[in-house]
């Protein structure tokens, strides 16, 4: 570490070995320094540090085995505890006490959610919906949303990948890509957007069955996060799941349980469980499945199952081939412009000859 870089010397003992802290417990107290920066009172207690994800668990009281959340943003991670070890396909780790004392906790998630809507309003909405939200006094989102959620279930014939940002859980591949199938010239701006919110209600299903498949049981959903204000995605995600989802009650999930760690830390509860079930804020079964609306989404998820395996799990390599070929080229490119004296660049005032039929076309 001295010869990478001497401050680097003392740094696995002055900041790794130490002992590793239970969560809900007291990480120290708060110096007169530090309470000059922040303004609070010298001395109170500085909980065991956590993960945002994590901490949502006993917000929204669900640390009890066998209750999913789901923090759903621009990713979604998905934790639960569970009280046995267990090797799950795909997950993200678990880990003794990892959520709460007493269990072990359990991560999995989708690497792109909402950042996948987002790509799509920025880049493909186009520009006739996106008048027709503003003229609305709505998001793009909200009108693509409403819009698509008009027609009825299955009727816009596509099916989509959630892959645009690789696929975290379960094949663990960032290698893999999106994709959507069923586009035809009559496909609507609407019909896609939708197609890709179902997309990753797929997703979150196959991690969830992977979890039942292997003894660690999904009993319960619950959502939280910023994506949870869209009513027409949470119904859809309870068709898709046949669950019902219940709604963390509390528009700063993280923050809430980290107050809960902080006031354990303070003694003011025995523990996580107990501050939980004081502080946090749930609402259940805020949307049921449809019987209609699951039956199409089954034939639907089938084929994506069959698409999600033959393109992730080795039927066909083309998305990896893809971004090979990509990195490829891409590299070529920048070979080329390093190099001094290339004359195979075309210069920017060298005139480009087309062919006749291509004259033609264009003019």
């Amino acid at each position: 570490m001295a010869a990478l870089n001497p401050a680097f010397e003392d740094f696995v003992d002055d900041k790794l070995d130490h002992p590793i802290g239970q969560l809900g417990d007291v990480a120290g107290h708060l110096t007169a320094r530090a309470a000059a920066w922040t303004g609070l009172p010298q001395g109170i207690a500085v909980a065991v540090g956590n993960v945002d994800a994590h901490v949502t668990a006993p917000a929204a009281r669900a640390i009890a085995p066998g209750r999913m959340v789901a923090i759903m943003g621009t990713s979604t991670c998905h934790v639960m505890n569970h009280d046995e070890l267990r090797e799950v396909p795909g997950m993200c780790g678990v880990v003794d006490g990892g959520i709460t004392k007493g269990s072990f906790g359990y991560e999995a998630g989708q690497s792109g959610v909402g950042d996948i809507f987002a790509w799509f309003t920025r880049e493909l909405g186009g520009a006739e919906a996106r008048d027709a939200a503003d003229e609305a006094g709505v998001s793009l989102h909200e009108y693509l949303t409403a819009l698509g959620a008009m027609k009825p279930t299955g009727s816009h014939g596509l099916l989509a990948l959630d892959w645009q940002s690789g696929n975290r859980s379960v094949l663990v591949d960032h290698e893999l890509s999106g994709l959507i199938i069923g586009l035809t010239l009559q496909t609507p701006p609407e019909d896609v957007y939708r197609a890709l919110l179902e997309s990753t209600a797929f997703g979150t299903r196959k991690i969830i069955e992977t979890f039942n498949e292997s003894g660690v049981p999904v009993r319960e959903f619950i959502a939280a996060g910023g994506l949870i204000k869209n009513r027409v995605l949470m119904q859809l995600y309870s068709d898709v799941l046949h669950m019902p989802i219940s709604i963390i009650d509390s528009e700063q999930g993280p923050a809430l349980g980290s107050a809960i760690h902080a006031a354990v830390a303070a003694e003011a509860y025995q523990d996580v469980q107990q501050a939980s079930d004081h502080m946090g804020q749930l609402r259940e079964h805020v949307y049921v499945p449809d019987p209609a609306a699951s039956a199409i989404y089954d034939r639907l998820y089938a084929d994506y199952v069959t698409l999600h395996d033959y393109f992730g799990r080795g039927g066909n390599d083309v998305m990896h081939r893809l971004k090979a070929l990509r990195r490829e080229t891409l590299a070529d490119e920048v070979a080329r412009d390093a190099a001094p004296g290339d004359q195979s660049r075309i210069s920017d005032d060298a005139p480009v000859a087309t062919t006749g039929v291509m004259e033609g076309t264009l003019s």
